[in-house]
């Protein structure tokens, strides 16, 4: 009985343990570099240093790549994973198929002040579009959003919330309980996740047409719980496979960057 007790007594603190320190299991907040800076310094009047403040006052840290000459800029807001400080993006903002793009960077990565969590990056991914959408350079009627990974969820949740042109999903789940649960099966993963970017269940009110590319070798996010939110949503859905790819590879994929540029000349 006491070997019993010892053992329950265990698991609660153990299930305590993963409830609280749950933050650093699901973000992983990257530092910048000096050099990294300088060099996105260096790339000129092209890129435009962002510092944003949100309402409740952080300050958010990204770019703007104008790409293209036309007054009102085509514009894709890029929201990353839950490892990705997204200065390195800046050099792959040419491969949007001529798209002006913003890279901000979530809470506690790169120059952004503050710590990342669900709350937090949705309400900032509405002010970020928000911020994007009022500028004299932009043309409204030519919004798009993309998510990698993590941010898959968070373009999901500005798709619900914002007018779009377009959006695009790379490596999506249908919530994060998914993989979660497949990565610890043995764990009740729905009852203790506090961060559930819960994507299916906004999908069917969403009409905006999707691009969804997925890596046939994930073993981070399985296929299967991509197909299911696209399945899901409510406008017109093009799913591409990008075979022999796994989670990380599928940015490198040169037919990635060639759907993707399809889709944003569509637009």
């Amino acid at each position: 009985m006491r070997i019993i007790k010892t053992v329950i007594i265990g698991v609660v603190i153990f299930l305590i343990f993963l409830y609280m320190y749950q933050d650093k299991l699901i973000f992983f907040p990257q530092s910048i570099s000096v050099g990294q800076l300088q060099h996105i310094k260096n790339l000129g009047n092209k890129v435009e240093e962002l510092t944003l403040t949100m309402k409740d006052g952080t300050k958010l840290h990204g770019w703007f790549v104008k790409n293209g000459r036309s007054e009102k800029l085509k514009t894709l807001i890029y929201f990353g994973g839950n490892g990705d400080e997204l200065s390195y993006m800046v050099d792959m903002a040419n491969k949007f198929a001529g798209w002006s793009v913003v890279f901000v960077n979530y809470r506690g990565y790169g120059l952004s002040e503050g710590k990342p969590s669900e709350e937090n990056l949705f309400a900032d991914s509405l002010e970020i579009y928000d911020y994007v959408v009022n500028r004299t350079d932009v043309d409204k009627t030519k919004m798009v959003v993309t998510g990698r990974s993590l941010g898959t969820g968070v373009a999901t949740y500005v798709a619900a919330n914002r007018v779009l042109a377009g959006v695009i999903l790379v490596s999506p789940y249908d919530k994060l309980s998914s993989p979660g649960k497949e990565a610890y099966p043995f764990l009740p993963i729905e009852m203790l996740l506090k961060h559930n970017f819960d994507s299916i269940s906004r999908a069917p009110t969403i009409k905006t047409p999707l691009l969804m590319l997925i890596a046939t070798e994930d073993t981070v996010v399985s296929p299967l719980y991509s197909k299911k939110l696209a399945a899901k949503w409510g406008g017109e859905v093009l799913l591409q496979e990008i075979e022999n790819e796994n989670h990380d590879s599928i940015l490198n994929n040169e037919k990635l960057w060639g759907k993707i540029g399809n889709f944003l000349k569509r637009i």
